[in-house]
């Protein structure tokens, strides 16, 4: 005989903007109608499915170390489209021009530890599935999120991969294509020499600007139009003429306008419009655009060669530190002070968006000092014990 399992479930699924999407039906307004104890308005022979839609769900969890939760104020919160047009209705069905947001959050409010880490939901609808994925890609680049983690740059990766795009998907997908975690989205040579090209435009522009806020533009000792930046430990050479940009001597075809301070930039390069979001860092930027994040070096051609004599500073050794992977509530402490300790063995359960994480011990040590107690709300990378 066989046998099988039916999940009868009567409530509206997060996923329900999808099935809202390819079949223009309000699925909402059907429920409560028939709350209302009035009759669907359609049979099963007027559905009818159109084109193809995606989901994403924009979570508060960080991929770039292990998916842990995030928690924090939603410092800047701009979303790709709005949910609600101006007149009040929401941008349902297929939202705006195939792009909808569905979210529950609002930019200065916060995404606590007690709650699930969900922060909108993204739908795009296309003619085909390419098509959808391809505004996936675009939307994400332009979701802004600042103040806590995010899973924009993976959920964008996962939109580019090969394997998606050909449907070749098990559940085994994201350990065998990221065995050793989540570094950001393939970035190819030829996107990097646009990046340094925006780079060289961008340090053009803030210099301008600083030059005459400092009236120190006339007389300035280096052409503002040639830069060095370093991307992924490549250095491009950049150089600006009044009309045309080089990197390395290639001529680069590319559009942008900036505005110093914009953290938001369009650019067009190859024919291929794109989404920067800049983030401004001690001596250049981090760029994040197509699931990656690029950190820039510019430096003036003429000085960058003394960058390589500056003495790196050197990391912390944390190796004897238990640190707390994310914000949350320490709800057990396994050791005491003396214990010793084994690899692999539980130190400390941390709880946080509904979910317990064991901390365990990496090496043969001695517990030398307890830092948090249970019960102690912790912030993410706060040190829990030491070890000797």
């Amino acid at each position: 005989e066989s046998f099988y399992f039916l999940e009868m479930n009567t409530r509206l699924q997060v996923e329900h903007p999808v099935t809202e999407a390819i079949t223009g039906i309000d699925l909402v307004a059907q429920m409560i109608r028939v709350a209302a104890g009035e009759k669907l308005a359609m049979t099963q022979e007027d559905v009818g499915i159109d084109g193809w839609a995606i989901e994403n769900r924009v979570y508060a969890e960080d991929p770039y170390r292990g998916f842990l939760p995030s928690i924090g104020r939603l410092v800047h919160y701009q979303p790709p489209v709005e949910p609600w047009a101006d007149d009040g209705e929401a941008n349902g069905r297929r939202g705006v021009d195939g792009v909808r947001v569905d979210d529950g959050v609002f930019e200065g409010g916060e995404v606590s530890m007690f709650y699930d880490p969900m922060i909108a939901k993204l739908v795009t609808w296309g003619e085909t599935r390419d098509e959808a994925a391809d505004l996936q890609v675009r939307a994400l680049d332009a979701f802004r999120i600042e103040g806590l983690g995010h899973n924009v740059d993976f959920l964008s990766a996962i939109m580019q991969h090969p394997r998606f795009r050909s449907g070749e998907l098990t559940t085994g997908f994201i350990a065998e294509e990221y065995p050793d975690g989540f570094e950001g989205a393939a970035t190819s040579d030829e996107l990097k020499r646009g990046l340094a090209a925006v780079g060289g435009i961008i340090a053009t522009a803030d210099a301008d600007r600083a030059g005459r806020i400092d009236q120190q533009l006339n007389g300035s000792p280096y052409a503002p139009g040639e830069w060095t930046v370093r991307i992924a430990g490549t250095d491009y050479a950049v150089e600006l003429e009044e009309d045309a940009i080089t990197v390395d001597g290639e001529p680069v075809a590319l559009e942008m306008e900036y505005t110093p301070g914009a953290r938001v930039v369009e650019i067009e390069i190859d024919d291929e419009r794109l989404t920067l979001q800049l983030a401004p860092t001690r001596g250049g930027y981090v760029v994040t655009t197509r699931g990656a994040k690029h950190t820039m070096r510019i430096l003036q051609t003429r000085v960058a060669h003394l960058a390589d004599h500056m003495i790196e500073k050197i990391p912390p050794d944390l190796s004897k530190l238990l640190i707390c992977p994310m914000p949350g509530l320490l709800v057990k402490l396994h050791v005491a002070q003396g214990d010793k300790v084994q690899p692999g063995q539980p130190l400390a359960t941390v709880e946080a968006m509904k979910m317990e994480n064991i901390l365990r011990a990496e090496k043969e040590a001695t517990v030398a000092k307890i830092n948090a107690g249970e019960g102690d709300s912790l912030a993410v990378d706060e040190v829990i014990l030491e070890l000797e």
